[in-house]
């Protein structure tokens, strides 16, 4: 069966003075996902929130929220996370030594279990890893900071990740410089979902901006 691809706003980029009318505006134009980017300021250099926004979030909306840890010694978050009301948790490869131990301990917390990759990071890092997630986000950008810009070589990654998921029931992610004119790039090479932060909550009208990106997506389609 087809999966329907889909425009995750990044709340990253959003207004937090005003968050509650921020998220209204996406889901208003057909948002059903939201991605939370959560920072450590050790394994990147930026700082961004924890469990007690999450949660907050959560009161605000009954959106799926997914949220990526980027963060030192994830499992010991991971309960905290899934307790503020998360749907979905995607780990970092790179933090994760015992990976398949953090995979299951998100799974037994009831939330879907995913990994992501750095750019340089190689997939066969995820061979044995892949039958025990629901969700694959490849990076197309350095992590860190929103507004950067996408690395050309990672339609290629794209494409191969999306060859080694076959027919498992894995969503592919990409997070990283897509907006209207990388959309269409990372969606013919089998992304499903496309997390966006700058380039809709930066705009004068981010609801306006999901609908124009959605359609972009669905051009190319």
């Amino acid at each position: 069966m087809a999966v329907q691809k889909q425009v995750v706003p990044s709340l990253l980029s959003a207004d937090f003075s005003q968050l509650g009318a921020e998220i209204q505006r996406v889901e208003r134009q057909g948002a059903k996902r939201l991605h939370l980017d959560i920072m450590d300021g050790h394994f990147v250099p930026n700082i961004t929130f924890g469990p007690m926004i999450v949660n907050a979030v959560r009161r605000l909306t009954d959106t799926h929220l997914e949220a990526h840890l980027m963060i030192e010694e994830p499992s010991e978050y991971i309960p905290h996370f899934a307790e503020a009301g998360v749907d979905t948790i995607i780990v970092q490869q790179e933090t994760c030594p015992h990976l398949h131990r953090d995979v299951e301990l998100i799974r037994q917390h009831g939330a879907t279990p995913g990994v992501v990759l750095n750019p340089a990071t190689p997939l066969d890092t995820l061979q044995e890893i892949l039958p025990h997630i629901g969700h694959l986000l490849i990076m197309t950008v350095n992590p860190g900071f929103g507004g950067q810009t996408f690395i050309p070589s990672m339609v290629e990654k794209i494409r191969q990740a999306r060859s080694m998921i076959r027919d498992r029931d894995i969503r592919l992610e990409v997070d990283g410089g897509i907006n209207m004119e990388t959309i269409g790039k990372a969606r013919d090479a089998g992304a499903d979902l496309f997390v966006i932060g700058s380039s809709i909550f930066d705009e004068d009208d981010p609801g306006e901006a999901y609908l124009s990106l959605t359609g972009e997506l669905e051009l190319v389609a």
